[in-house]
């Protein structure tokens, strides 16, 4: 598999360490080109090129959101598909929706959102669905999760129904320490200052992370945080997130499965520990929306992702399910924390009602 004409082999590798293991030293792309056999520089190189060919969409820090104080749910609206657009036109507008995707299904917008204390998720969504004029909108907070983290094989060995253990998938850990502890992690001017340094792109550079601290931190300091955020859990890692189209990978499907509440917890557990799915979670469900569990499973098309559904739904017994691909993304970016974006009135966004 080949995500463009120029990626060979070593990219592929290198995109597989970019996502999972990016050392947070001094000259990571040397390090990186250790592993590789190659140097530094050339690294560098490759990077740049898989950026400017849009596989690559960003390097930068992830973080847990509730650790930093900010609330944070899924979204689904319920519009007229002749609205679908002009409606997620205007909800990109808000600095906190990170991802917007138009989807097969009565609830055709999907989106994700977080505001920053003491705004409440539930206000913010209000006065959107309001301002788009939506016929419905459903509230889909994590009640739990199982597991949380993009990470696609770029060396094309995964079949759809392969597992994995915990100690092998960053997303299950990542899981497991969401799990641990919901307290906000109190931070100092300092590392608040580290925090939004280190969720810009990384620059190309022999040393980045000396020129990402800038003037206000030094190079040392800004590693030492980075290290006690991966620590404590305030920080998930420190990745690359990929286009996965550009990747390779074509179909994107939210499994959305109907759950007994008493099998809700097993059954987390037990889906996503399949290769296939990058983030399982436990949502609300609703009279008009009877699915307790999701899976977001990416594949190359869309046989793969149903190829994948079948596994799970094989393996756990449930049958009831249905898989919502996105047919189009509005947005997908990172949220900004402790940014000039946390002054954000979301009553100035326009209307659609006012365009009529």
């Amino acid at each position: 598999m080949t995500t463009s004409n120029t990626t060979d082999a070593v990219d592929q590798r290198l995109l597989n360490d970019l996502q999972t293991d990016f050392p947070l030293t001094p000259e990571p792309f040397a390090a990186l080109g250790v592993r590789l056999g190659l140097d530094g520089a050339e690294v560098i190189e490759r990077v740049s090129r898989l950026k400017a060919e849009k596989v690559i969409r960003q390097i930068s820090a992830i973080f847990d959101s509730r650790r930093l104080g900010y609330r944070s749910s899924l979204v689904a609206m319920k519009l007229p598909a002749d609205a679908v657009d002009d409606a997620a036109a205007i909800i990109n507008l808000h600095p906190g929706v990170s991802h917007n995707y138009r989807r097969n299904h009565a609830y055709n917008l999907w989106f994700t959102i977080a505001v920053p204390p003491p705004r409440e998720v539930a206000d913010e969504v209000a006065v959107l669905a309001e301002k788009v004029c939506a016929d419905q909108a459903r509230l889909m907070p994590t009640l739990r999760l199982f597991k949380i983290g993009v990470n696609f094989d770029m060396t094309g060995e995964t079949e759809a129904g392969a597992t994995e253990r915990e100690e092998d998938s960053l997303g299950l850990r990542a899981a497991a320490a969401w799990q641990r502890s919901d307290a906000v992690t109190e931070l100092s001017t300092e590392q608040r200052e580290a925090v939004a340094r280190l969720q810009r792109d990384l620059p190309l550079t022999t040393r980045p992370f000396a020129e990402l601290a800038g003037t206000e931190l030094s190079e040392d300091a800004l590693l030492a945080h980075a290290a006690a955020f991966l620590a404590d859990d305030t920080m998930r890692r420190f990745a690359a997130v990929l286009h996965h189209r550009k990747a390779g990978f074509g179909a994107n499907a939210m499994g959305v499965w109907t759950v007994p509440e008493d099998r809700i917890e097993a059954l987390g557990q037990q889906m996503a520990h399949f290769r296939a799915v990058s983030h399982c979670y436990h949502r609300p469900s609703y009279p008009d929306w009877p699915y307790s569990l999701f899976t977001m499973i990416h594949g190359r098309d869309t046989d793969e992702c149903e190829a994948a559904a079948a596994a799970i739904s094989q393996a756990t017994g449930i049958s009831e399910y249905h898989l919502l691909y996105s047919d189009k993304e509005y947005k997908k970016t990172r949220v900004r924390y402790f940014a000039e974006d946390d002054q954000f009135d979301v009553r100035a966004l326009p209307s659609r009602r006012a365009e009529r």
